[in-house]
This record gives C-alpha cells, structure tokens and sequence, in this order.
C-alpha cells in the first residue's frame, strides 16, 4: 500500500514501514548487532548476496532501512543509504564515485567543513576541487575539465541562504557527462526536490530539521538505484560509516512531523526577516522570501517555501555582532541548526572559521554577518530576545 503514488504526508508518516510478526504500530528499534541464520547455507548466500535478508547491522538493519525507505520516498529517488552523519554521506559518495585523477567544481557557498574536506582532504588522495560563484553560469562552464565527475553545492546556501538554479546546473553537468549533487539541508524534501529538477544525487544531515530537535547526528544519500543502492552501499559496507539502529528510529519519527514543522520554520523566518529589515544596525537581511533578495523569484519557483534560516550583518562588525549574539537570554548560541529550539552562532570564527579569509572574503561572510535558525518558540519572544542586542 505505501508507495509513491500516495500523498507527500502519508509517505512522510507512513512510508517504509515494513512490521513484524508482532504487528507493532510505531516502528520497532532492532537494537543488534547482528542477525541469525537458519542454515550454513543461508549465512553463505545472505553474504554472497544471493539471497536478500540481514546480516550484520553496519550495512543491514531494519529500522536503518525504513528510515531509508521513507526518505527515498519523500525525495522521490530511488534508493537511500543511511550515514553517521551528513559529512559521512558527503565523504561516502566521493569514496564511491571518485578516483585518483578526477575532478569537482563545487559553490564557494557550502558549509565550512565541506570546503575543508574538499580542499584539504580529498587533495591527498588525488582528487582536486574548483570553487565557483554558485550563481555564475559562465564560472561554472569554464571550471569543467574533461576529468571533471562532480558539480557540488548547497542551495539554499549557508550561511547567505543564496539559491541555486538546480536544472540549469544539471543541465549543464549532464552536458559534460558530469553528476549533480544537492545538498537539500536547509529545505528538505518539504520545500524542494532537487531530483524533481534534474539533480542525480541528494545529500542531507538528518542532523538538522530531518530529526528537528537536535538529538542525534546522521546523514543520507538519495538518488538513483544503480549510483546509490550498489555504488554507495558498498563503500558504507566496507567503511562502515554507519547510522546507528536508535538514531535511524528518532530520524524516522522526525519524518513524521517535517511537514509541519517546515512550514512553521519558514512562517515564522519571513516574520523574523521583516523585523530585521525595520532595524538602524542592520546592515543587510539575506531571506529568499524578501522581495529584496537577488533570487527570490527563482525560490519561488523552485521550492515550496523559503526555509527557517535568516542572516544578516550587522554594522560594527564582529564586536558589535558578539554584543548581540551575547545579549540573548532565550536564543542557544550554538551552530547547529533545524532545531525546534532557535540557534544562533558567529559563522565566521564557528562554521566558516577553518576556512581561509580569502574565501569568506569572497563569499561574502564578513564579521558583522549573525546568522539566525528560526525555531518553533514565539516570534514575539524570539524578537524580544533578539531586540536586546539589537538595542544595545
């Protein structure tokens, strides 16, 4: 009964689901480590991999798998494998589907560690990446080289929530025989499916609004069968960056709530942005929902809502934006986000701090910049608490 011809929420509660014997309502937790055989001989095909069925919970779990299965469904991809967390994924895939020699344009615009893993990391094993201006076209062309395998980027963007023309870039990468990558973290499924517009691969940290109350990490990788439920898998089999049983169930129950919660996330960011936007020490508000912002029709086409992450700078640079940042009571000063609590952080000495001044300067993440992950606490409150700093 559950597949994809049902609507998005009744895949987001129901999908995936596959019950036991015991005929359990909510999905069960297969917290083991490994599973049984019958016979030598079915030990012998499960591992050769002739015949379907578990065997040892780092690639072959459940619970894992009906997390698995229900974001597949949502992104309305083929296959899902499930990571420890979204840099897991990210690393995952480039194990899978890159060697010595080949090549990655990537968006300037990504989330620091990316850029590190990137740059510092990936070099080592012979795989060089080329940053781009995530909306220059013509930048994007000319970085392509013939070993070119990989376009990258997020979009929306972190920290300047800057928004990407997916089908143009994956028109583009198909061209020169090349694979999009979206990393869908601050829409999700909800808002924007990158496949929908032509994307090949679709990275997510369930760490963020998947769980959507901060208590676990993880990550996944969604897409086609072949690139996903063969190519991928097998490096999560052999590597074993593996979600853990528990935390798959607290991301599977996230599905469950993703819709609304988006849709709440991004109502109460438009109204966050717009007081912003009324403030003297602020300089600048970066929101696709704003008329104001540089792609905002572009987000209205191409996403079903604008997300719940606001940024802006702050006249006076960092002094000033760690005045505000410290003059809140409610917000939590930390810099992960999608939480049902409201975070707020510095991104240039926390999630962009590893990354070369150069870089930020041409990203544009400046010292005043303060960037907001709207949660489900009254806007009145998140704006009072907000307005201490400001005044101040």
């Amino acid at each position: 009964m559950i597949n994809d011809t049902l609507g998005f929420d009744t895949l987001a509660v129901r999908g995936g689901q596959q019950r036991t014997s015991e005929l359990e309502h909510s999905e069960a937790i297969f917290a083991t480590s490994s599973f049984v055989f019958e016979t030598a001989a079915q030990a012998a095909a499960r591992f050769a991999g002739d015949e379907p069925g578990n065997i040892y919970s780092r690639f072959t779990n459940p619970t894992t798998q009906a997390f698995e299965r229900r974001l597949a469904l949502m992104e309305g991809g083929e296959a899902c494998v499930a990571t420890a967390s979204g840099m897991a994924a990210i690393m995952s895939l480039c194990v899978a589907l890159l060697k010595a020699g080949d090549h990655i344009v990537c968006s300037r615009s990504v989330f620091g560690t990316t850029t590190t893993l990137f740059d510092k990391y990936l070099p080592r094993f012979g795989i060089d990446t080329r940053f781009v201006d995530m909306n220059d076209m013509q930048e994007w062309q000319r970085a392509i080289h013939p070993n070119t395998r990989l376009l990258f980027l997020e979009t929306p963007s972190n920290p300047l929530i800057e928004v990407a023309d997916i089908r143009a870039l994956a028109d583009l990468a198909h061209e020169n025989d090349c694979l999009l990558v979206v990393d869908n973290c601050f829409c999700t499924p909800v808002l924007q499916r990158p496949l929908d517009f032509g994307a090949d691969l679709v990275v997510h940290s369930a760490t963020k609004y998947l769980d959507g109350q901060g208590r676990i990490v993880g990550g996944a990788v969604v897409g086609p069968r072949q690139l996903v439920a063969e190519e991928i898998f097998a490096v999560l089999r052999t590597t074993g960056p593996s979600l853990s049983p528990f935390n798959a169930w607290v991301a599977l129950k996230g599905l469950e709530t993703l819709s609304l919660r988006m849709q709440a996330h991004s109502q109460q960011a438009m109204q966050l942005a717009d007081f912003l936007l009324q403030q003297p020490g602020v300089e600048q508000v970066y929101y696709p929902g704003l008329e104001s912002h540089p792609q905002h029709q572009l987000a209205c086409t191409q996403q079903q809502g604008f997300g719940g992450v606001v940024s802006f700078v702050l006249k006076g640079g960092r002094e000033h934006a760690w005045r505000v940042i410290d003059a809140t009571r409610m917000l939590s000063i930390t810099a992960n986000l999608g939480d049902v609590k409201t975070t707020i952080t510095h991104p240039a000495t926390t999630t962009h701090g590893r990354v070369s001044d150069e870089l930020k300067r041409q990203v544009g993440i400046t010292e005043g910049l303060v960037r907001v992950a709207v949660g489900l606490e009254n806007i009145e409150d998140i704006v009072n608490d907000l307005a201490r700093g400001l005044d101040a």
